[in-house]
């Protein structure tokens, strides 16, 4: 079975603000990172389920990635064969609140 990956707009913006924030200093690091962290989110097509459950969630299908000093937060919808990118998060700040849906 492959999934659809569907990225939310917040999800989006923050991958845009993660590649401006590494750009001022070094852009091919900042090209790197980002195609890193969207080589990753690619996989998750075909492995949904290979990453932990995120358990301050309380939703099994909530789930997250680390990619270098990211985390990728992502919730499986099984039923739809989809997948939504939540929030792209940089493993120094505090949880993230997911969205419910």
């Amino acid at each position: 079975m492959v999934f659809k990956v569907v990225w939310t707009g917040p999800a989006r913006a923050e991958l845009r603000e993660i590649k401006n924030y590494i750009v001022a200093d070094n852009p091919a690091a900042a090209k790197r990172v980002i195609q890193e962290i969207e080589a990753r989110v690619d996989q998750l097509e075909t492995m949904p389920f290979g990453f932990p459950v995120y358990e301050p969630s309380r939703d099994e299908n909530a789930r997250h990635m680390v990619v270098g000093n990211y985390r990728i937060f992502y919730r499986v919808y099984p039923d739809k064969l989809r997948i939504r990118i939540l929030t792209v998060w940089h493993s120094s700040r505090r949880e993230p609140r997911l969205p419910r849906n």
